[in-house]
């Protein structure tokens, strides 16, 4: 579907994002991944399709991009993929009842600064639940003012940068696709931060 609003697309980030699941697809076999704001659902599609035991996730308020996250599933035969409706930084039933998880997926969900502290809050929550867990995340360079680093601080969260050359997504084309295209791609890894003490 080609619409630009959010969930309706696959943005380059999602491109990027999938490229790294596939990189690291003898890793993913049985681990618990959830990808929130799934949209297209190109990085979770993926992963489950590399054995991983995902779940899709959008925003609740968005029927029609929980409508795309199932469709994507069955048009490439994964239809028993989970479809929850979670909106960021809101606890919910289905948040509070989520299995544990070792990996959480999110291809540009940085895209509104609005935005940022409800994805961090919900991100936090995940990984209280799941210290071991990961969040793993692309987001396209819009704005030199916008950053994530007070929050991060704030929530008691660490990143690392992941240089996209060290997985072949340095490139303006990506699996036979004309994505990423120019736009400037960054990828990361959220965790916990090590708390005084320990």
């Amino acid at each position: 579907v080609l619409d630009s609003q959010y969930g309706m697309y696959v943005w380059p980030c999602a491109v990027v994002l999938a490229q790294y699941l596939w990189a690291h697809r003898r890793s993913l076999p049985g681990k618990r991944v959830l990808e929130i704001g799934a949209g297209v659902s190109l990085p979770g599609v993926v992963a489950a399709r590399c054995g991983a035991q995902v779940i899709l996730s959008d925003s609740e308020e968005l029927p029609q991009c929980l409508q795309s996250c199932r469709s994507s599933c069955l048009m490439n035969r994964l239809p028993h993929v989970p479809v929850l409706g979670l909106t960021w930084g809101r606890v919910s039933p289905e948040l509070l009842s989520l299995a544990p998880i070792d990996i959480i997926l999110g291809s540009d969900v940085f895209f509104d600064p609005k935005d940022f502290e409800d994805i961090l809050t919900t991100i936090y929550f995940l990984l209280e639940k799941n210290p071991h867990a990961q969040f793993w995340t692309t987001y396209q360079v819009r704005s030199a003012d916008w950053s994530i680093e007070a929050l991060l601080h704030k929530w008691n969260l660490k990143s690392i940068h992941v240089p996209l050359h060290s997985f072949g997504a340095d490139k303006e084309h990506l699996a036979s696709s004309s994505m990423p295209g120019r736009h400037t791609i960054e990828m990361m890894i959220i965790s916990l931060a090590q708390s005084e003490g320990t």
